[in-house]
């Protein structure tokens, strides 16, 4: 009996402790909950259940240390369990107080994002000691006073164990772990409990309230490395895949007959021209449309691009293709949209033969580059972009005496100078060329150059809105630059955000955080609004239409000149995706009945099952991974 009440009390204080993280985002968060479809309060019934699972299963260690250990051994189990103990309840506490930060930016419980960039240790934790340092303090303090407490009051003595003959001890050892493993699997189904069990309702914040963000990580962890892409998709639902190809080519309106690339085809310009022009896309970094007066924003903070979006084609309702720069480098550089699990960028059947502008342009005699002020092995950009038919890599350490490096990089300004010298030298010479630039400084912690814009009133100077100026200011003097050069007249320019700054909101997708600002522009572009749904592989096919030439490719889009073009976009968010067509969105998730909604004043509104609808977004998850997996996407 021992034993039992060792392992009840550590598991009640692990559950306590999750319990007081739950009901202080319940208590944050109420006012995004209070409506919900479902009782708010079972949350906490739901919590407990995952909470459950990761008590269960750190107390497995103790109970094989107490259950098989002999007795001349118990000092030895009294010191590893107590820093056991010590190092578990610390990495709770700990995991509890990142939780907050975490949701603030992403709007969502720790999931695999919290372990991914740790291979970045130079970017990430400058960020984090620029940024959270109050987080920090606060976290590293109750772990301080955590571990003082329970080093000076908590007895490790375990005689009243230790003098329960060992037979008896080894006799409790299944009982007690099928007790465990019951909690583990906190199931009595033919399947165990999975993060799904904590979404029982249809508002995603309470869902994510639910969850535990141990329980989180780890099963994010063990989708993505242990299961891989393909047992991902079958958790959405079956289709066969002639009937998945059938629905995506209607869905998007290709028609191709290429088995060894089934979505490309060939596509006419709407502009031939016996010389046709260079392309650059300026990617910038968590440009959300809500900064952008042009499309519908905030007055003040983008005068450049609200300038701008008058002189050239301006995307009014725009859409990113998922939440993350691996997403949006991707939609704008190879038109494709966002595959299950891990982006294109840093899976290993994309590093070659995949398709991109680069791979696209190199017969027509274009010299490509991508130009970034941060390390480019960021995300694994460099492996990727020079795979996948880039030429040139300009990153940090290819910049000299940079009037000013924050912590992702070379600012902004720094990088569109050094890209006008590039393009001055190739046209120079008869190059045509063909560049995709990723900005850096609209990322936290927000480091940008003094004197360089007036900052907005009422926010500090480090945030997102200061940045966002900074980024916008950085733009205007790039285009500005570009007009007083000989190559500007034959350059068709590009300006499109990655995705949102953050994207967040209570809808199960919250589909206005995926509206972004895009613009083309050039010599020759006739000013007008596209205030159609558009997606990043519509604006990317729409400025090589403008380029002038008749090509052949798989984009997933199509250009805004074409009677081809839909109106619909798809949108990951984690591991939901949302297909919109027009104003209905049908929703799909791992191991949960799709959804429809019908979209209106910015959120989504449950409606009847579109089940043609959610069969099209199921059929484009599954050629998503499909032509991954067999490297059709060529």
């Amino acid at each position: 009996m021992q034993i039992i009440k060792h392992i009840f009390k550590y598991y009640l204080l692990m559950v306590a402790i999750f319990f007081l993280g739950r009901l202080a985002l319940f208590t944050l968060y109420f006012d995004k909950i209070q409506e919900s479809d479902a009782s708010i309060w079972l949350t906490f019934v739901y919590g407990l259940r995952m909470d459950t699972i990761v008590a269960s299963l750190f107390l497995v260690v103790p109970l094989i240390l107490l259950t098989f250990s002999p007795k001349f051994l118990q000092k030895v189990v009294e010191v590893l369990l107590k820093y056991y103990y010590l190092v578990v309840i610390s990495f709770i506490i700990y995991i509890e107080n990142a939780t907050f930060p975490f949701i603030a930016q992403y709007d969502v419980r720790p999931n695999y994002l919290f372990v991914e960039y740790l291979e970045y240790p130079k970017e990430v934790f400058g960020m984090i000691f620029a940024e959270y340092k109050l987080e920090l303090f606060i976290a590293f303090s109750m772990i301080a006073l955590f571990i003082y407490y329970y080093v000076k009051n908590v007895k490790s003595n375990l005689d009243s164990i230790f003098t329960t003959s060992y037979l008896k001890r080894v006799a409790l050892f299944i009982p007690i772990l099928a007790v465990l493993f019951l909690g583990v699997r906190s199931s009595f189904g033919h399947r165990p409990a999975n993060i799904s069990d904590a979404m029982y309702s249809n508002n995603r914040t309470l869902n994510e309230i639910t969850k535990n963000s141990i329980h989180s990580i780890i099963y994010a962890i063990y989708i993505n490395r242990v299961h891989g892409s393909d047992k991902l998709v079958k958790q959405y639902g079956k289709m066969k895949l002639d009937e998945a190809y059938k629905r995506v080519h209607q869905t998007l309106n290709i028609t191709s007959v290429d088995k060894l690339s089934p979505l490309r085809r060939e596509e006419k310009s709407h502009f031939p021209s016996e010389n046709s022009k260079n392309i650059v896309i300026f990617i910038q970094e968590s440009l959300g449309y809500q900064f952008v007066e042009a499309v519908g924003g905030e007055k003040g903070i983008t005068p450049s691009l609200n300038r701008l979006a008058k002189e050239g084609i301006l995307f009014k309702d725009l859409y990113s293709n998922g939440t993350r720069s691996v997403r949006g480098l991707a939609g704008l550089t190879s038109g494709n949209y966002s595959i299950p699990g891990k982006g294109v960028i840093k899976r290993n059947k994309s590093q070659s033969d995949y398709f991109t502008v680069a791979s696209l342009l190199k017969p027509y005699g274009y010299y490509s580059m991508f130009i970034y002020g941060g390390e480019s092995r960021f995300d694994n950009m460099k492996g990727w972009y020079l795979g996948n038919g880039f030429d040139k890599i300009i990153d940090e350490e290819k910049f000299e005496n940079p009037s000013f490096v924050g912590t992702w990089g070379v600012c902004d300004e720094e990088v569109v100078l050094r890209a006008n010298e590039e393009f001055k030298k190739l046209y120079a010479k008869k190059q045509k060329f063909a560049t995709v630039i990723f900005s850096t400084s609209n990322h936290s912690p927000f480091d940008f150059p003094d004197g360089k814009i007036e900052l907005v009133e009422g926010v500090p100077k480090k945030s997102v809105k200061n940045a966002i100026k900074y980024a916008d200011f950085a733009i205007g003097r790039f285009i500005e630059e570009a007009r007083k050069e000989a190559y500007y007249k034959d350059t068709i320019f590009l300006i499109a955000a990655d995705h949102n700054v953050r994207v967040y909101g209570d809808d199960m997708v919250p589909v206005d955080m995926f509206h972004i600002p895009g613009i083309i522009l050039g010599d020759g572009v006739n000013p007008m609004v596209y205030d159609k749904i558009a997606t990043q592989p519509d604006i990317l096919a729409t400025a090589l239409d403008l380029i002038g030439l008749d090509l052949s490719y798989p984009i997933m889009g199509h250009s805004i000149f074409s009677d081809k073009k839909q109106n619909i976009s798809l949108m990951q968010f984690h591991n939901s995706y949302a297909l919109r067509k027009d104003d209905r969105v049908a929703v799909i998730r791992p191991n949960k009945e799709p959804l429809t909604f019908y979209y209106k004043g910015k959120h989504l509104h449950p409606t009847e099952h579109d089940s043609e609808l959610e069969k099209d977004a199921l059929a484009l998850v599954i050629v998503l991974n499909d032509m991954y997996s067999k490297k059709l996407y060529r």
